[in-house]
């Protein structure tokens, strides 16, 4: 049995099963570890450009209108792996390539692979994905083992919460920053989980464009920039786009050093354990006094006064 993964976070969660033997045949945007072994079958056509949030989004736009996709598949890869089974995704098509490019694809090899799409709108979606994927492998074992582990690392999190007896904190979680997008889907959920409330999200739905005088009425305690597709370092170059705002300076996340970047993965990759890392993250944002950020995952996420400090 010979699997490919179209969408990173299905590759993420075959290495976290330790099923990555089973696997052959990856995109471009999938995790480090896959890169190193994998070959890739899905490519962009922005691959090795350097676009801004607002030419990504308008290169996006202009796309989509004209009903065209900007990923495609390698086929000679793709033909000479000969796949059994290929995951693949429609919650996004901006983000990933989706089944019907896919099949599109597949149509031309002698032998079908099966195609199964992960889809997830909420956490427990994502969660069930991984049970999805394990069970298309004969190894469905291996999925109730580790989300057992994550399971547990979110249960601790909320078991602080309840001793603590900390109120939800008014939070936003900014999906993109020109045009501003809300979070959508999964991430509401994990605010909930780690002690917040996000009251401009869309939970189990699209992010949607967001106008700046809401923010600025709703004020968020704490605000998480985490474009989809950013790094930290990658939305510290753009974070003058919101700074220059005006009433930027007047929000209490702000003025209370409480505004966040963070790594996209933690939030957009909807893989369980990058999400289940999601949450100890925000804990931490959320109530920097009860919780720590873990150690191996302080690199992905900083505040951004000490972010500009370090850039001036």
């Amino acid at each position: 049995m010979i699997c490919s993964s179209f969408l990173p976070a299905a590759t993420q969660m075959i290495y976290d099963m330790h099923l990555q033997h089973l696997l052959q045949g990856i995109t471009f945007e999938c995790p480090p570890a896959a890169l190193a072994e994998q070959q890739k079958v899905v490519r962009c056509v922005l691959e090795g450009n350097n676009y801004t949030s607002i030419e990504i989004d308008r290169i996006f736009s202009a796309s989509k209108a004209q009903g065209k996709s900007l990923y495609y598949v390698d086929e000679p890869v793709l033909a000479s792996i000969s796949p059994d089974i290929i995951f693949t995704q429609d919650v996004c098509e901006v983000c990933q390539i989706d089944t019907a490019c896919t099949a599109a694809a597949v149509a031309k090899l002698v032998k079908q692979p099966k195609l199964i799409p992960l889809s997830p709108n909420t956490l427990q979606e994502v969660f069930q994905s991984a049970v999805t994927i394990a069970t298309a492998l004969g190894q469905e074992e291996a999925a109730y083992n580790h989300l057992a582990s994550l399971q547990n690392r979110i249960d601790s999190v909320i078991d602080k919460l309840r001793e603590k007896r900390l109120p939800p904190k008014r939070v936003m979680i900014m999906e993109w920053i020109e045009p501003i997008y809300n979070c959508g889907h999964w991430i509401p959920y994990q605010v909930a989980n780690a002690g917040g409330i996000d009251m401009l999200s869309n939970p189990g739905g699209d992010s949607i464009v967001t106008p700046w005088e809401k923010i600025v009425r709703y004020d968020p305690e704490v605000l998480v920039i985490a474009p989809c597709g950013f790094d930290t370092d990658r939305s510290l170059r753009e974070i003058a786009i919101l700074s220059s705002k005006r009433e930027w300076k007047n929000l209490n996340s702000v003025k209370n050093n409480a505004v966040y970047l963070a790594d996209f993965d933690l939030f957009t990759q909807p893989s369980a354990g990058t999400l289940t890392d999601g949450i100890e993250v925000l804990a931490a944002m959320f109530n920097p006094f009860v919780f720590e950020v873990p150690s191996h995952l302080k690199h992905k996420c900083r505040t951004l006064a000490a972010s500009t400090a370090i850039h001036t």
